[in-house]
């Protein structure tokens, strides 16, 4: 997705032209984000950098919002190899803030800004509501294997060639025994915090996720 980014980026140039005919376009969307000062400030972007990421929203979201549908089709371009489905469901989720089944431009420079250009903590915080499928407050094994599988299944049989069926699984029995520190079968977000900043191999394991953003 940051790639993609990057691309639509390049692409684009800062005229005064394409500055009217955003400010003409975003009249005309359904949903019209709000203005981009106030984004700067609530983001770690510049006003040149939302202009250039709305722009790539808008050409892939005529509407100024996306539903799940749209959000998976768009997310398996990126995986060709692999089964992006249920990744970007979790991800989808995890974005939709509001969780009425659609991201707004909004929401998504929100968590973008978090997950490119946050603090460790805010990425951390993050990275444990998309794990926390459930929203309770609290990550149970099977949310954590259930994400774990599905990045598994994102990255496909040529990633990870010579990995045994039951990998996620030992994957996740691994991080969660670290994790759980009072052995009470749930993580909660300052014991996922603790062990992911104190365990280098973990915090390595989650660039794994940041990688796929």
């Amino acid at each position: 997705m940051e790639h993609s980014l990057n691309v639509t980026a390049q692409q684009l140039t800062g005229s005064e032209g394409d500055k009217i005919e955003d400010e003409l376009e975003m009249t005309t969307v359904c949903h019209r984000p709000e203005g981009l000062e106030q984004l700067e400030a609530q983001t770690n972007f510049t006003k040149r950098e939302l202009q250039v990421l709305y722009r790539g929203f808008k050409n892939e979201c005529p509407s100024g919002v996306v539903n799940e549908e749209t959000f998976k089709q768009i997310y398996a371009q990126f995986f060709p190899h692999g089964d992006a489905s249920m990744y970007a469901h979790y991800l989808f989720n995890a974005f939709d803030t509001a969780q009425n089944g659609s991201v707004k431009f909004e929401d998504f420079v929100m968590a973008l800004s978090i997950l490119l250009r946050g603090t460790v903590h805010e990425k951390l915080r993050w990275t444990f509501n998309l794990y926390d499928i459930n929203k309770d407050g609290y990550i149970n094994k099977e949310e954590m294997m259930d994400i774990v599988k599905a990045i598994y299944d994102m990255m496909g049989k040529y990633t990870y060639p010579v990995l045994k069926e039951d990998a996620p699984r030992q994957h996740v029995e691994v991080f969660f025994q670290k994790m759980d520190k009072n052995k009470d079968g749930v993580v909660t977000l300052d014991e996922f915090i603790e062990s992911c900043q104190e365990d280098d191999n973990i915090m390595r394991s989650l660039q794994l996720f940041e990688n796929v953003m």
